[in-house]
């Protein structure tokens, strides 16, 4: 063969190649092009679906055009991942218009809000969630007394334990939701919301793990006396010392006196009298009668971090009494005589609540 066959025959092969590119070239950039229909349709990507899967999603939906180009193209761009989530898709938009997408996570927005309250109760936050979630208050404390759920949670998370079954207690979750602004898909059950704000506990814990492990109180005391705390005082140098005092009265097996937790135990509102009965009633909450010498049953209310704090932390001082007056300042003695010259010098000053 001579020469100049050589020469064409290799011209023809390396032509071939670059027409066997361009062709390809070609292809692929028109197979991820766009569908090129005006139509817009929800697209879901479960949390652990792999990308191969949401490919072939994509395929069925109508929203690209050819499965092998887009495996092409992760191929070229390896390293992506995709975010979970609901997505608003157009069959106008390129698979990188599409992919781009899934890799920011730009989510469809139908996320909504719920803020709960601290110092709030269970029923509470029942009435909340089952407003958001448009269902009756009575499904949301069924779920939250659920035992199944409820011993998931046990074995879940360090900080619950069975302490929360005890069959006192009126709501098991009492004190572990922990009170700040959530958002939420409009997927999300009660579970979701519930699991959600003890995450959120468990957060906030997390810093004083090891005092709490190494304290001769449980994490449910702790949450106990926070929650306490939460009602008797605002500030956080009340309630540090508020704290102080409740435990100066338990080291000595004096009963904490705290009316708030008699209003949980009659399930009154604050803004409703207390009779004498109910002051002096023996009950697991009530500590203000003779029955109750120590920590409630369990937690009254939602606490903040600032009286967990306080809880775990508290003031070292030698008061054993306090009072408030209505502008939520706390005064302090360490004698029964001495509170009850102070109580004196507020009604005078008509600052007795």
């Amino acid at each position: 063969m001579n020469k100049k066959v050589i020469i064409g025959v290799i011209i023809g092969i390396i032509s071939l190649i670059l027409l066997t590119i361009a062709s390809f070239i070609v292809y692929f950039f028109v197979a991820i092009g766009p569908v090129n229909k005006n139509e817009s349709l929800e697209f879901k990507i479960e949390t652990g679906t792999s990308t191969l899967s949401i490919i072939k999603k994509l395929k069925q939906d109508d929203l690209i055009k050819d499965e092998f180009a887009a495996k092409i193209y992760l191929f070229l761009h390896k390293g992506i991942s995709f975010q979970a989530g609901n997505y608003e898709l157009n069959k106008k938009m390129s698979l990188e218009e599409i992919f781009i997408k899934f890799i920011n996570g730009d989510v469809k927005n139908d996320n909504y809000e719920i803020t709960f309250v601290e110092g709030k109760r269970i029923p509470d936050y029942a009435k909340t969630i089952a407003s958001k979630l448009e269902i009756g208050e009575d499904e949301v404390l069924k779920v939250m007394n659920d035992k199944e759920f409820l011993n998931e949670l046990i074995n879940k998370y360090w900080f619950i334990t069975d302490e929360i079954l005890n069959k006192n207690i009126y709501y098991p979750l009492e004190g572990y939701l922990y009170p700040n602004t959530y958002q939420f898909t409009k997927e999300a059950t009660v579970k979701d919301i519930i699991i959600k704000l003890i995450d959120n506990l468990g957060l906030k814990l997390e810093a004083y793990k090891d005092e709490i492990i190494n304290s001769k109180y449980t994490p449910h005391q702790f949450l106990t006396l926070a929650s306490i705390v939460e009602l008797e005082a605002a500030t956080d140098e009340d309630r540090e010392n508020v704290a102080g005092v409740f435990y100066n009265r338990l080291s000595i097996g004096m009963s904490l006196g705290s009316d708030v937790t008699t209003y949980y135990a009659t399930k009154k509102k604050f803004t409703d009298p207390l009779t004498l009965n109910e002051l002096n009633a023996c009950n697991s909450y009530n500590t203000r009668g003779s029955c109750v010498k120590a920590l409630p049953v369990g937690p009254i209310t939602s606490p903040s971090i600032s009286s967990i704090k306080a809880a775990i932390e508290p003031a070292e001082n030698d008061y054993l009494f306090f009072v408030a007056d209505k502008t939520k300042k706390v005064y302090f003695s360490k004698t029964n005589q001495e509170q009850l010259k102070v109580i004196e010098e507020l009604k005078k000053a008509n600052l007795w609540l």
